[in-house]
């Protein structure tokens, strides 16, 4: 019998939380087969079984354990059970014969016969009776919106009926209901939290707006998207973009790409750049590590990796911890402006946001362009108002002629030496 501890997984975590079994007691487990997943305050991770044999759970699901608690114990004397397949999981029962055709023509004979009343499939695949059907139809209802409360799920006329009664009623919910329903924070989530008030309370932080034309960026984007796409096997998308032109802004103003080590000030002449990704268990922050050295490729690569780990719970410590300065983009929800909060111990963010059409003016007339508002919050104790200010006019200016991306600057004005 051997124990399974919780293993040491950062120097300044003392405690975990046993999200998941992903075995059940008494299974038969392979070696380094994954058991369980078990959340820090910073990520989740997973549990392998150090030995074959019969898992015996000792954790539950919810209990929050120390670094070195034991979660578990592996009977490696157990026989591996002849029914057990190479990765632990017991063998599917045996298939029942499957019905003659004669049966089978029986059985769809008897269901005909015993069904009360025929139904409808709505253009939404939502079954519902002939009146009913026709109600939303003449309605133009959405039939997603109501609770069915007829045989095998069906829909019947006075669930149209109520629906239409009570319009914005949610499905399934009760009327004037006022229950109050309460889970325990995870880690992860009482980490943003302390995090977030640490940044109010300690920084003086401060937001300064601009709004960049979109037009060149997406004129380039569907010009070459299919090539980008063919050559490199990932999307052109806008997060590239943004991170080339924050990189070349940051090295020209380091004071952004800097943040307060005690009485010192830490410049960086790298750009390690945080990706804010919304994760199933809450908000995490991976690194693009010397962004200022990556092509666009390399970087929605990279962004890929990060993002679908991230939605996989899947990253490591490694993968979160740093970075110099950090972009976050609110318009994937539909934000049109915001004031992003700085991820501490860094002295910036950028905010991106919504795509919107909006009428502006270019040289004397009035035209249609798809506008972005950009925001970037800043700790004032470092970066000063023209700092902050003249970086992110040097993001608009590069991210309205993409051509300057190349090597930071305005092709003409470099030939001319201006």
């Amino acid at each position: 019998m051997i124990d399974i501890k919780v293993p040491t997984v950062g120097e300044s975590i003392s405690e975990v939380t046993l999200v998941k079994w992903l075995k059940k007691d008494g299974q038969y487990v392979d070696r380094d087969e994954v058991i369980a997943e078990l959340e820090s305050e910073k990520a989740t991770f997973e549990v392998n079984a150090e030995k074959a044999g019969t898992l015996q759970i000792v954790g539950k699901e919810g209990d929050t354990l120390k670094i070195g608690d034991v979660v578990a114990r592996i009977d490696e004397s157990a026989a591996k059970p002849a029914n057990a397949t190479g990765n632990g999981q017991q063998t599917a029962a045996k298939k029942e014969p499957e019905p003659s055709k004669q049966e089978a023509s029986k059985a769809s004979t008897t269901k005909s016969q015993t069904t009360t009343a025929p139904v409808t499939t709505t253009s939404n695949d939502i079954k519902a009776t002939p009146v009913a059907a026709a109600i939303i139809s003449d309605k133009k209802i959405d039939a997603s919106s109501i609770t069915a409360s007829g045989v095998g799920g069906k829909i019947v006329k006075h669930d149209v009926l109520e629906a239409l009664a009570n319009p914005g009623r949610v499905p399934g919910k009760s009327l004037f209901s006022r229950e109050v329903r309460k889970e325990k924070m995870s880690n992860l989530r009482k980490t943003v939290s302390r995090r977030l008030v640490e940044a109010k309370n300690t920084t003086a932080m401060l937001t300064t707006f601009n709004e960049v034309d979109m037009s060149n960026i997406m004129a380039l984007r569907t010009k070459f998207k299919d090539k980008f796409k063919e050559k490199h096997g990932v999307n052109l998308g806008f997060m590239s973009f943004f991170t080339k032109a924050c990189c070349y802004a940051l090295q020209e103003w380091p004071a952004v790409n800097a943040y307060i080590d005690g009485d010192e000030i830490a410049y960086h002449d790298f750009c390690d750049i945080s990706i804010a990704v919304s994760a199933p268990k809450g908000l995490v922050v991976p690194v693009i590590r010397n962004a200022e050295s990556l092509s666009m490729a390399d970087i929605e690569k990279k962004i890929v990796e990060l993002a679908t780990k991230a939605r996989d719970n899947k990253l490591s410590m490694e993968e979160m911890q740093g970075g110099t300065f950090t972009i976050t983009n609110g318009g994937v929800f539909g934000s049109l402006m915001s004031t992003p909060i700085i991820n501490i111990p860094q002295s910036a963010i950028l905010g991106m946001h919504k795509i919107e059409e909006r009428p502006v003016a270019v040289n004397g007339q009035v035209v249609v362009r798809p506008m972005m508002y950009l925001a970037v919050s800043y700790d004032h104790r470092i970066i000063d108002g023209r700092e902050s200010v003249s970086f992110l006019v040097r993001v608009k200016e590069l991210l309205e002629n993409p051509d300057q991306l190349l090597f930071g600057k305005d092709p003409v004005k470099t030939l001319l030496e201006l």
